[in-house]
């Protein structure tokens, strides 16, 4: 049997706003976004949508521990995160995964 795999996703809205998520099956989950349906609500009312930052995870409580702390994360914090901020990346891997 294969083990399941987490990502944790941001996405771009239409309107420039962040959306924040985990799935266990990223394409399914983006396509549900995009067509409107059983996305998240947030989602529905602000199309198109982007993916525009993911990181997979071994466990859905990792998954979960790291999506609360990015939801937890101030926009500007967001949108260094999806630029590519090794510090801040460090710092959630460390705050929430207790990675080095």
């Amino acid at each position: 049997m294969l083990a399941r795999h987490w990502t944790v996703y941001i996405l771009r809205c239409g309107d420039g706003s962040l959306y924040t998520g985990i799935t266990d099956r990223l394409q399914k989950r983006l396509e549900a976004h995009r067509a409107g349906r059983r996305g998240a609500r947030y989602t529905r009312s602000r199309l198109p949508i982007e993916l525009v930052w993911s990181s997979g995870r071994k466990s859905g409580t990792e998954a979960r521990k790291l999506e609360h702390a990015i939801k937890r994360l101030t926009r500007r914090e967001k949108l260094r995160l999806v630029a590519g901020s090794r510090r801040l990346w460090s710092r959630l891997r460390r705050a929430v995964l207790g990675a080095v």
